[in-house]
């Protein structure tokens, strides 16, 4: 598991917001691995991110 998958799902569903346990479930891959990669891709800024308004949870979209 990379995050190209993760990457290649956003960009597959570029106008929806999704929490990391939506990726993690659509994909079938650990939440745990899917959080890393999601946070190499917040760092090299490949996608959007905010706040749910619960503690610690983010929502994810692709930036085109």
């Amino acid at each position: 598991m990379g995050q190209q998958e993760v990457y290649n799902f956003l960009k597959d569903n570029p106008k929806q917001w999704f929490t990391s346990k939506q990726i993690s479930d659509a994909i079938h891959v650990s939440i745990g691995s899917v959080t890393m990669s999601l946070k190499k891709l917040r760092k090299s800024q490949m996608v959007k991110y905010k706040q749910t308004g619960k503690r610690n949870e983010f929502q994810y979209m692709f930036k085109e």
